[in-house]
């Protein structure tokens, strides 16, 4: 098994990994079930031939519960898999939905700043000041992404640990 992980996979929002692996697409999804079917008081999740989720079981939900989702790939005759970690879909939304508003509102804040200088006016005062609010907004949806994957990084740990050994295990079979 080879992996890969770039320099901009560790400061993504979603970080990412991907594997190469001897396995057929059906031959690897059968492992996972498997290796789940093994670890099942630690991990839940759905596994299909092309696509996975996997989540750790906690006894608490939080709003950073980390999933692994995991693409099966065939690329240049070996498996291909891609994984990436984060919350669920509905979390993931949301952060999204506010990093496009707050960011859609200082473009048009700034830009009403930047005409009534250009046109020597006085009708919007407030427009800088609302820019930079947004900009704080901006900051603070950072943080607080940052904050979640802090929490949950022993919870990430373990699906990473979950995707390696699930296919170490099997391929060491196979050789």
């Amino acid at each position: 098994m080879n992996t890969e992980e770039t320099t901009l996979d560790r400061i993504r929002t979603r970080p990412r990994f991907k594997m190469f692996t001897h396995l057929t697409k059906e031959e690897y999804a059968e492992n996972l079930k498997k290796y789940m079917e093994e670890h099942k008081d630690e991990f839940s999740g759905n596994i299909n031939k092309e696509v996975a989720t996997i989540w750790v079981k906690t006894e608490y939900d939080n709003y950073w519960k980390p999933s692994l989702a995991l693409r099966i790939e065939m690329e240049d005759e070996h498996t291909t898999i891609r994984g990436v970690f984060g919350p669920s879909s509905a979390v993931w939304t949301f952060f999204m939905f506010l990093y496009f508003s707050f960011s859609i509102l200082w473009m048009t804040f700034f830009t009403m700043y930047y005409v009534e200088k250009q046109i020597k006016s006085a009708e919007y005062p407030w427009a800088l000041s609302a820019s930079f609010i947004m900009l704080f907004f901006i900051l603070l949806t950072y943080i607080a992404a940052r904050f979640g994957q802090h929490k949950g990084k022993e919870e990430m740990l373990k699906l990473r640990k979950f995707a390696e050994e699930s296919t170490l295990q099997f391929e060491k079979k196979i050789n």
